[in-house]
């Protein structure tokens, strides 16, 4: 919830900011979000607790919002009927409420006090510099939230923040052992590899009739097709009506006067920065020595700014504008961090800052243009406008017709053209669908699927209710053929299951001489018949053209005896033999790469620990889903 909240604040309103102002919190009513409750029926018990159908149902919205927002125009609303993202879903809900238990129960809180301090410094609430609280209850109304589910939500998120932190606290590594963990991710092996091809040991695989009879009968499962039905059906679709409707250039230039502020554009400013890198978390020695080289680079561009690019080429240590001599082309706020962005646009163009300080390292800015803000034009904005007001129309003109849609479909049950005819619909024809899936996206709806496959609709040739597949979009089905569940015939399966059971032959036999091989290898002794490839060096981060078990498997060969030999069953069923002739260690680091390094692994055990944690509770925690419930809530 938090990071759709940050989202919505970043964007149109503000930034959250965290500052040291207590508010009263007793004028706030706090609780009640709790008096009020959940609605709904309940889809899990969780450690006591339930999770309701209308929470559950919020918990998708949100997910797909900020699936929307990730994916701008590939995202596809159909995908969130998928189970699989649903059960994820409700596993979030189930896993929070958990840690929350366990938190309640480890005697952690997030004091009213606390909670005062946290909101009272999102800048979304402020008016004048201030936090406001008709402000603050405007930005919820619109959010379609109350105060009281705010701050339940927002306490129920800082306590689920405390107790990952709490856990997240012990991930430390050792110097030793993170200085070993670089040394051995830093080093490449010189390797040659033999791929043993199951292609080689075909004529010495025979499998006659009888066997692949034989396999036939004792594995009908594998050959039994699914009942299966081929259909007509009609779409209902606010999208399918955005081509139908019309918009006027006078509704076009009211909505952009009305909507002025929409199509601003905001300032940006094109600066190169020269980075002297120092991590965040570095002794105050090193620091002290980034600082004396920042400034020592200082000089010499305050001596030459014309030479700014050249310097930026030579001393920066941001690999990704160094080589462009710094240039980090336009930007608006919010793309930078905070003391690059405050200084970046205090600045006027061609300055030259000062040493500015991030968690980075520290900065020199050369500021070199700025675009000022502007209203963009209405020539340029048309098109955008234009589909907006159709996609309101067309939504306005979808919840008209929804329901005379779902009407038709039923009172006229025997067939869909009336339902086509009255609303000028096409009445279209799939392929062949089973229970779980059909080729045709609209028609892959589980609720829709399980519509098709009643007895209303087989036996009696009935159309299906109305389905709302996806948001905004309705389908209706009848059945044109139908195909009861059997068994692929053996004539039909044959060919390809005796190719098959030939190949799983060769596979046996092609391990098995690579095995041998590998004993030989080791013993010291060459196999006739072997072709190594050109010796090439690898490296954890440059596998060249091993594959990653092959790669994994190099370096947890021992080394100290070389040649090295390691082998390992290849996934096109034969077996890989790798010859290991060198090791090169990696060159000495600087201690800025190293402290990143080891920043890496501290977060890899972060993320072990969490998961950890999170294991061993819900070994502890009954859990119980509502299934029928939760069908309910998904359909």
């Amino acid at each position: 919830m938090l990071d759709v909240i940050r989202e919505h604040a970043q964007g149109k309103i503000a930034k959250f900011i965290l500052v040291l102002i207590i508010i009263p919190f007793a004028l706030w009513g706090v609780d009640s979000y709790l008096k009020q409750g959940g609605s709904g029926p309940v889809v899990a018990k969780v450690a006591g607790g339930e999770i309701m159908q209308n929470e559950f149902l919020q918990a998708l919205k949100d997910q797909q919002e900020q699936m929307r927002a990730s994916l701008g125009k590939n995202f596809d609303p159909s995908i969130m009927a998928n189970p699989e993202i649903r059960k994820s879903v409700l596993d979030g809900l189930v896993n929070q409420r958990i840690m929350l238990a366990d938190a309640t129960q480890e005697g952690l809180t997030v004091s009213d006090t606390q909670l005062a301090k946290f909101i009272s410094g999102i800048e979304a609430f402020w008016e004048n510099g201030t936090f406001s609280h008709t402000r603050y209850e405007s930005v919820l109304r619109q959010q379609n939230m109350t105060t009281g589910m705010f701050e339940h939500r927002l306490r129920q998120d800082l306590l689920l923040q405390t107790a990952q932190e709490g856990v997240s606290r012990n991930a430390f590594i050792p110097r030793v052992v993170a200085n070993n963990l670089i040394r051995i991710n830093e080093q490449q092996r010189e390797a040659s590899q033999s791929v043993i091809q199951i292609e080689q040991f075909m004529p010495q695989a025979k499998v006659d009739a009888v066997a692949v009879k034989d396999y036939y009968d004792k594995h009908q499962d594998e050959f039994r097709l699914p009942e299966q039905a081929r259909l007509e059906y009609v779409v209902l679709s606010a999208e399918h009506l955005t081509t139908l409707v019309a918009v006027s250039e006078e509704e076009i230039a009211a909505y952009y006067k009305e909507h002025a502020s929409q199509f601003g554009q905001a300032e940006e400013r094109q600066a190169s920065h020269i980075l002297i890198g120092v991590a965040a978390t570095a002794s105050a020695a090193e620091k002290t020595a980034a600082m004396d080289k920042a400034r020592k680079v200082l000089q010499e561009v305050k001596q030459a700014p014309g030479n700014f690019a050249q310097f930026a080429k030579q001393y920066s240590q941001d690999t990704g504008s160094a080589s462009q001599g710094g240039d980090l082309g336009y930007f608006g706020r919010g793309a930078m961090v905070k003391p690059f962005e405050d200084a970046a646009f205090q600045m006027a163009a061609g300055d030259i800052s000062d040493l500015v300080q991030s968690d980075f390292g520290y900065h020199i800015i050369k500021l070199t243009a700025i675009k000022p803000a502007k209203l963009r034009p209405l020539q340029e904005v048309h098109g955008e406008i234009t589909q907006e007001l159709k996609k309101q129309k067309a939504g306005r003109k979808f919840v008209e017709n929804a329901e005379n849609f779902s009407n038709l479909v039923y009172e006229q049950g025997d067939s869909l053209t009336p339902v086509a005819q009255q609303l000028g619909l096409k009445v279209e024809q799939s392929g062949w669908v089973t229970r779980l899936a059909s080729d045709t996206p609209l028609l892959n709806s589980p609720k829709l699927l399980q519509a098709v496959f009643t007895e209303e609709v087989l036996k009696n040739k009935r159309n299906t209710e109305a389905v709302e597949v996806v948001p905004n979009t309705l389908v209706a089905a009848r059945m044109l053929e139908y195909k009861a569940a059997s068994v692929k015939p053996l004539e039909e399966v044959s060919a390809a299951l005796g190719q098959r059971l030939q190949r799983q032959q060769a596979s046996v036999l092609a391990v098995k001489w690579g095995k041998d091989a590998l004993a030989q290898l080791q013993q010291g002794n060459a196999p006739a018949g072997l072709a190594w490839s050109q010796p090439q060096l690898v490296s954890r981060a440059k596998p060249a053209d091993l594959t990653a078990d092959v790669l994994k498997e190099t370096f947890r060969a021992k080394a100290d005896k070389l040649p090295a030999y390691i082998g390992i069953e290849n996934n096109q069923g034969g077996y890989t033999l790798v010859k290991v002739t060198r090791l090169v260690e990696g060159a000495a680091m600087e201690e800025a790469r190293k402290q990143a390094y080891a920043q890496r692994f501290a977060n890899m055990l972060e993320r072990e620990y969490a998961t950890a944690y999170l294991a061993s509770l819900k070994q502890k925690t009954k859990v119980e889903i509502r299934k029928d419930a939760l069908e309910k809530a998904e359909r």
